[in-house]
């Protein structure tokens, strides 16, 4: 149970099919937990909780549902987290900082954004802070995945590159926070097996790849065995699109992230995890380009779902 401190035990993966879940399952999984995936079509999450020693929360619902969905399903997770003693961790994002809000970014920094998403989330967060539940925010940037998930890299900027193109959305000298999905993963795990060790409400920053838009297009280039030539996103079409489609409008709000220069301050986690070796860059990019269908001319794009622009 929650109360016995072992370092490993049950986990509840909320949301195991997308991408943040499915990399934790397989994570905690290699770790020696317990994994249980909760299926919402079916699955009671109080009842489901029970016997959980830790519970990951990875639902994200669609940008345009943030306002309605979100308060709800925070209060759901922090009620079954309570009632099962469990530890929640959250993959928490830089939305939270606000475009003013100059660089590094860590668990010291205001949460001063101004624009509704950005609220959103401080919401979120201060709910948990709030409930006494014991929370582990695992804060990071734009995803690099094992395979297409929706994400900005695999939906916007490189599903072209057997083409020969390679998108980018915004200045391509500005900073910009990159993490390997299995990499947070892991370090989700490393937390989970010190939670104990942590205060009731903490706040991690896992730093990831600090890259300008330049630096990305290098590794890329590095892991495309064809020339690629750098084009850049439409955001005026978003804006236009925006004008009649809520998710358009949500995703031109967070346009700012990609021209405001950023990094997350990862000392914190160093300090916690001495011993961690992140993915080497090119190694991390050479997977997230492998499934673009890059080293086969003729493969086509894989559909996507347009819910994927947004990070976890």
């Amino acid at each position: 149970m929650a109360d016995d401190k072992k370092s490993t035990g049950t986990v509840l993966i909320l949301g195991a099919t997308g991408r943040f879940g499915r990399n934790a399952a397989e994570a905690f999984r290699a770790a020696g937990w317990t994994v249980k995936a909760f299926d919402r079509a079916k699955d009671d999450l109080e009842q489901a909780a029970r016997g959980a020693d830790v519970i990951v929360n990875a639902w994200n619902p669609t940008y345009d549902k943030w306002a309605a969905e979100l308060p709800g399903l925070t209060a759901r997770v922090i009620e079954a987290a309570k009632a099962a003693g469990a530890t929640a961790i959250i993959p928490g994002n830089v939305y939270v900082f606000g475009e003013q809000t100059p660089a590094p970014w860590s668990e010291f920094t205001p949460h001063a954004a101004r624009n509704p998403m950005g609220r959103l989330r401080i919401e979120m967060e201060d709910a948990y802070r709030r409930s006494g539940v014991r929370t582990i925010i695992l804060r990071a940037g734009d995803f690099l995945d094992t395979e297409a998930s929706g994400n900005w890299f695999d939906k916007i900027m490189a599903p072209k590159l057997a083409k020969g193109r390679f998108t980018y959305p915004g200045p391509t000298d500005r900073m910009h926070a990159w993490a390997y999905l299995p990499d947070v993963a892991r370090a989700a795990v490393l937390l989970a097996e010190k939670r104990f060790d942590l205060p009731v409400f903490t706040d991690v920053q896992f730093e990831g790849y600090s890259l300008t838009g330049a630096q990305l297009f290098a590794a890329v280039q590095r892991a495309t065995p064809g020339p690629v030539r750098l084009v850049s996103f439409p955001w005026f079409a978003v804006r236009i699109a925006g004008i009649v489609n809520p998710m358009m409008r949500r995703i031109a709000e967070m346009s700012y992230l990609w021209r405001t220069p950023h990094r997350l301050d990862g000392t914190l986690f160093r300090q916690l995890a001495p011993d961690f070796r992140e993915t080497p860059l090119d190694e991390a990019i050479a997977t997230a380009v492998a499934f673009t269908g890059v080293r086969h001319a003729h493969t086509s794009d894989r559909p996507q779902n347009v819910e994927g622009v947004s990070t976890a």
